[in-house]
């Protein structure tokens, strides 16, 4: 793998360390709902889809 994607990757989970932390999952941890569903579950699986996304994208472009 080239040093420039095991950066983008790096940088990824630093980023997730930061997103998953307790204060900003405690943002989100209100009585509102999106679609019928706590606000705080959105948050969790909508920044697990993106990073799982973003790291779908970096492998992708290894790939090549």
């Amino acid at each position: 793998m080239k040093k420039r994607h095991e950066q983008k990757l790096i940088i990824l989970s630093f980023g997730l360390m930061i997103l998953f932390s307790a204060p900003i999952i405690l943002l989100f941890n209100s009585e509102r709902e999106v679609f019928g569903l706590p606000m705080l579950y959105v948050y969790i699986f909508g920044v697990w889809l993106l990073s799982a996304v973003v790291s779908f994208i970096i492998f992708k472009k290894y790939d090549e």
